[in-house]
């Protein structure tokens, strides 16, 4: 069985690159909707609407689990999924939760009260759909008391990095990062809410200064989905990645070649 991976664009690359690092022999499938990206300045409803036509491509490819590699849609979309759409014998995950498993230092299953952890002061970067969601604080909220969390919409970022103009992005970014700490001058840790983002983690780190953990979310997805996998063998498979676009496939193809500095292929959903 081959795993789907969706993302508005190419921001979940990072995320397949890391799974598809950590678990060599399994198959996925990546689905881009690139004609409708970026999804951070839509509404909820549209967010929805598009992520469910999205994961039931991803269905029909043969994948019975979705990572939605999108932290916008995981957001906006995944909960609403879950109590009314997803069919019984699928599974769909989201991005958030090895975040939360990161911070709160627990298990996603553990349901015990909410408990005080090491780090009181987050800083938050995502889209502004994201962020207007508050689900991350949400999330967060029922495993932690006493973090404060101060959430950066950070408009712009996504569509500069889709266009390969990485000199604008690490611009923006520094600038997003500028406009935080005046709102939270010494955060301790900070998010990467956005699956782009961690191409710019580098930037996000120097602008913060070293003293700030900067949490990146390809990895942490990486092992709770090898861990997902380990419990769960009837999921899965063995083969090649299959990369997916609703835009132009050369275009996209180009992208994600300058994107991951190596060859990437992608066809017409």
């Amino acid at each position: 069985m081959a795993v789907g991976i969706f993302d508005s664009g190419l921001g979940g690359l990072t995320i397949w690159d890391a799974v598809q690092a950590r678990l060599p022999d399994q198959e996925f499938v990546y689905l881009a909707d690139s004609a409708n990206a970026p999804y951070g300045v839509r509404d909820a409803d549209d967010i929805y609407n598009l992520t469910v036509a999205a994961t039931q491509r991803l269905f029909d490819a043969g994948c019975d689990l979705v990572v939605l590699a999108c932290n916008t849609a995981s957001a906006a979309a995944l909960r609403r999924m879950q109590e009314g759409w997803i069919p019984e014998d699928k599974r769909v995950l989201g991005v958030f939760v090895p975040l939360i498993e990161a911070l709160t230092e627990r298990q996603w299953g553990d349901n015990s009260p909410p408990r005080e952890v090491a780090v009181n002061h987050v800083a938050l970067f995502a889209t502004p759909a994201t962020v207007a969601t508050r689900a991350f604080q949400r999330e967060l909220a029922f495993r932690a008391i006493g973090v404060d969390v101060e959430a950066q919409a950070c408009g712009g970022v996504v569509d500069a990095i889709e266009d390969g103009d990485m000199i604008l992005a690490e611009a923006l970014v520094r600038s997003h990062v500028d406009a935080l700490k005046r709102k939270m001058p010494e955060p301790q840790a900070a998010i990467l809410g956005c699956t782009h983002y961690p191409l710019m983690k580098d930037t996000f780190q120097d602008a913060l200064g070293e003293g700030v953990d900067v949490f990146s979310q390809a990895e942490l997805v990486a092992e709770s989905l090898a861990d997902y996998l380990q419990r769960h063998p009837d999921k899965t498979g063995s083969g090649d990645a299959a990369f997916l676009t609703t835009g132009d496939p050369k275009r996209v193809s180009d992208r994600a070649t300058q994107f991951l500095r190596r060859p990437i292929t992608f066809t017409a959903a």
